[in-house]
């Protein structure tokens, strides 16, 4: 049975009718009280350890075919919100830790997400000066996502593993990994592992452990074919311990959790509130180093 605009869903503790279709058998719809949900066609497949994963709301009885399950509704998702309204260094970091919560919740329940990219990452924006309030990460279905977003591994079709979303999750991925050439092109895959080895340095002789040899004859034909002038070395360190070009380099999850640079933004933020504090002139505001 397929789904049909306006069709009446009851659920285990709700009724819904949906409103709008959206891609990827996912609809739009409005409950008791009007608020936006999300309805999949999918099965539940993790209930959420953290509130960063998109939560459930409910699960649909009837119909019963196709099975199906309500999400919350998010605003936005970050690749819309960030080119709408660039991101701060603060939100960036907010939406970098909500993502590695939700993915840590899942690699230790031995999942992988598989598709973390930029369109499965959902946030709301506040109502005062619009900065992001709320992040949850979406479609846990284990759906294999875009090439420009996998791993070196992946892009080897070799086994999906955590390490997989690690390198996906990585905030500039996107943009440091593109190959310019059209997607469905056989030389699709290559150009992305060109870029790889131009920015994230040389492939590594461990490679040898993990792939046959016309895997590796693939590696190596990349650094045959990358010039000194063509090396665009990445500075960013943090992005750097994240885009290891042999997975069992990067760190896990909840390593990147405990990572200076989530550190570093908390110091920052103290020091610009009591400068704030300063201007207005509240009293007793302690020294800060």
């Amino acid at each position: 049975m397929k789904l049909a605009l306006s069709q009446l869903l009851r659920g285990r503790v709700g009724s819904y009718v949906l409103t709008k279709a959206l891609a990827n058998c996912a609809w739009m719809a409005g409950d008791q009280n009007e608020q936006h949900v999300i309805t999949k066609n999918l099965l539940k497949h993790f209930q959420h350890r953290t509130p960063f994963p998109h939560p459930l709301i409910d699960e649909i009885e009837d119909p019963s075919d196709p099975p199906a399950i309500l999400l919350r509704w998010l605003d936005d998702d970050a690749l819309d919100a960030s080119n709408s309204k660039r991101f701060t260094r603060s939100e960036v970091k907010f939406v970098a830790k909500g993502v590695l919560e939700a993915l840590s919740g899942l690699h230790s329940e031995g999942y992988v997400h598989c598709d973390v990219n930029p369109s499965n990452i959902l946030v709301n924006r506040g109502t005062g000066d619009g900065s992001i309030t709320e992040v949850q990460l979406a479609d846990l279905g284990g759906t294999m996502g875009a090439e420009i977003f996998r791993s070196p591994e992946a892009q080897l079709q070799l086994e999906w593993a955590p390490a997989c979303d690690i390198w996906s999750f990585g905030p500039h991925s996107s943009a440091c990994c593109t190959a310019k050439v059209p997607r469905g092109d056989e030389s699709y895959s290559l150009n992305v592992l060109l870029k790889h080895v131009r920015i994230f340095r040389p492939w590594s002789v461990t490679w040898k452990e993990l792939v046959g040899d016309v895997q590796m004859g693939i590696l190596i034909y990349t650094m045959e074919i990358s010039p000194k002038e063509a090396l665009k070395p990445f500075k960013n360190n943090f992005v750097l311990k994240i885009m290891k070009l042999d997975p069992r380099d990067r760190p896990s999850a909840q390593e990147l959790l405990r990572d200076e640079w989530f550190k570093e933004e908390i110091v920052l933020d103290v020091k610009t509130l009591l400068r704030c504090l300063e201007q207005c002139g509240t009293s007793s505001v302690p020294n800060v180093p």
